[in-house]
């Protein structure tokens, strides 16, 4: 079931535990609407009050309908999630329909990714897959049914006189001359814009409403327009194509949708939306109700500047793990089950807020956190040579795969005289609090011994040091009578002879700061909020030799780092992973500080 639950209760603990998590990884600021408590309410309330009714003979029926002009990103995965979810939850049925009336965008490389997404996210259409495209001569003759009403007439008006006549927010539109045509002529102009007969932009159809209309929405909006674009399914078969506004309840209305949930810009074009169904006098008038949008900080979410991301190579494409596309997303490493737990938590708000990161990176950790193996990976590797421990001895050490799941086995791990550590587990002049390894300090190695360090070696041109000397204490193997002798540092390593080469590729925000999405629309110059470290590739990293056959897209916890996914583009020589998120450093935090 998706949704918070309607305690006010579960509600305060969700927003503090919250802001606690937002604290604690360093937010400043944190929004979350106080609608979050009442999103069962203005939906499913609605949707329990017209059950009661009776209305839509007790079903409930929704949608989700995507435009196919670009991939899906987690803004649409939250108005998938609250479509078949509340489908799911109602034993109703939602479809999935591709809102495809605007040729010049549109392809089917995207519907057939719109697909994928969707099942990818775990829900099911079944045999409900529909396009506005389906619907085109029923919708033609709609239109040819309101010219007969006297509701809809073609202006002739060019695009920027009809502009102006429009009218402002502030002054009432005025009324084209051409409004009055009799029904026979609008009839005949309408039937030859369908036969081609006219250039782009040489006419429109047009409802007649009221140009003086408070609502811009409602000054006799376009219902059609000529365009001669070869559409992606129809090819040339139409040279007219509905806009929006007019297409979108009647493919409501034909489906049998109960309720259209649309996002909040949508609000003022609601009075359209029941004027349409209301004039075409059909049998199944749909209701439609908005909630806020998704926006999420530091993130594009405008499909235009995703688009400008790819085209202009700021990105490697619609997959990019920076971006917030299902593809990105799903490339980086984030599962199905993280971005649903997201969507629940974020609820649904009738006012725009903004969602930090830290909630979707707080969902993938706990996900990741009971399922993913453990494994050992030094990205930026220091040589560490024990002294005491025999040449050419190999030890398979035992290392548990998930402390969450016991269910997951055990693994063996080699350990040898040479090993690799993280560079910045060693410092040779310690900082108060550094509990990793310095001179004369001992720590213990993650599933073997506890090693002291007894000198180093540096590089004579530099002064950076090169190799670090220890010794070890044979009797403090993990699981054996001394293991517990305690030590105030645990370090990851790696065997130097056994391990695999790797490529890390580190992802941080794609915009500087806390820039948010839904403000991009507005920004000319978005580009100058790109992050330049948003992405940090690291080549001459190691991991454990037991990934040597892992398939790409499986997930692991490089203990100590992060949890990480297997990119398509590993080779048998080189492995490939990215970070899917951090874990939380404790001395990181008290070195930022």
């Amino acid at each position: 079931m998706l949704g918070l639950s309607s305690d006010r209760q579960s509600f305060q603990f969700l927003a503090t535990v919250t802001k606690r998590l937002c604290r604690e990884l360093g937010f400043t600021s944190f929004v979350m609407s106080s609608d979050l408590h009442n999103q069962q309410d203005f939906i499913r309330s609605k949707i329990r009050a017209d059950l009661e009714a009776g209305r839509f003979g007790g079903q409930v029926h929704t949608r989700f309908p995507p435009e196919p002009n670009g991939h899906l990103h987690i803004g649409h995965a939250k108005s998938i999630c609250l479509n078949f979810g509340i489908a799911q939850e109602f034993s109703g049925k939602c479809n999935l329909r591709l809102d495809d009336t605007n040729p010049a965008k549109e392809h089917m490389d995207y519907v057939q990714s719109i697909q994928e997404d969707v099942r990818w996210l775990g829900f099911d259409w079944e045999d409900r897959l529909f396009f506005a495209s389906d619907y085109f001569p029923q919708l033609y003759a709609f239109a040819v049914g309101l010219i007969k009403k006297g509701r809809a007439y073609v202006d002739s008006l060019g695009a920027e006189d009809m502009r102006a006549f429009r009218g402002t927010l502030t002054e009432p539109g005025r009324e084209s001359p051409y409004r009055n045509r009799a029904v026979a002529d609008n009839l005949d102009l309408f039937a030859r814009m369908k036969d081609g007969e006219f250039a782009d932009g040489a006419h429109v159809l047009r409802a007649k409403i009221d140009m003086a209309a408070s609502n811009i929405n409602m000054r006799d909006p376009a219902l059609y327009r000529i365009r001669r674009v070869l559409h992606y399914r129809l090819g040339t078969s139409w040279c007219v194509y509905p806009t929006y506004d007019f297409a979108h309840p009647l493919s409501d209305s034909l489906e049998g949708i109960s309720h259209s949930l649309c996002t909040l810009e949508f609000e003022d074009h609601r009075p359209l939306y029941d004027w349409v169904l209301r004039e075409c006098e059909v049998a199944c008038h749909s209701q439609q109700i908005e909630f806020a949008r998704l926006n999420v900080a530091s993130t594009v979410m405008s499909k235009r500047k995703l688009l400008q991301l790819v085209e202009e190579r700021h990105v490697a494409g619609w997959d990019d793990p920076r971006l917030p596309t299902l593809k990105g997303l799903r490339r980086r490493g984030y599962t199905p089950s993280a971005i649903r737990t997201f969507c629940e938590r974020i609820g649904v708000a009738k006012r725009d807020s903004v969602i930090e990161m830290a909630l979707l990176e707080h969902a993938i950790r706990e996900d990741l956190n009971q399922t993913a193996q453990r494994v050992m990976g030094v990205l930026r590797p220091l040589r560490v040579i024990i002294e005491n421990y025999p040449e050419g001895q190999v030890e398979e050490l035992e290392a548990v795969n998930n402390p969450e799941d016991p269910s997951q086995g055990k693994r063996k791990v080699p350990f040898s005289r040479e090993l690799l550590i993280e560079q910045d587990d060693f410092r040779e002049e310690p900082p108060k609090k550094f509990f990793r390894l310095s001179p004369g300090q001992e720590v213990r190695l993650r599933y073997a011994y506890i090693v002291r360090c007894v000198g180093l070696e540096k590089d004579p041109s530099t002064g950076q040091v090169t190799v670090v000397r220890c010794t070890y204490d044979p009797d403090s193997k993990s699981g054996g009578s001394q293991a517990n002798r305690k030590v105030k540092g645990t370090l990851h390593w790696v065997s130097q002879h056994h391990a695999m080469p790797a490529e890390v590729r580190l992802y941080e925000p794609l915009l500087l700061g806390q820039a948010v999405s839904s403000s991009l629309e507005e920004e000319k110059d978005f580009l100058d909020l790109l992050n330049p470290r948003s992405l940090v590739t690291v080549s001459d990293c190691r991991v454990e030799p037991c990934l040597a056959h892992a398939l790409a897209g499986s997930r692991f916890q490089f203990e100590r780092q992060g949890y990480f996914c297997l990119d398509p583009d590993s080779t048998q020589q080189q492995l490939v992973f990215n970070r899917t998120v951090s874990l939380r450093d404790s001395w990181a935090k008290i070195e930022k500080s």
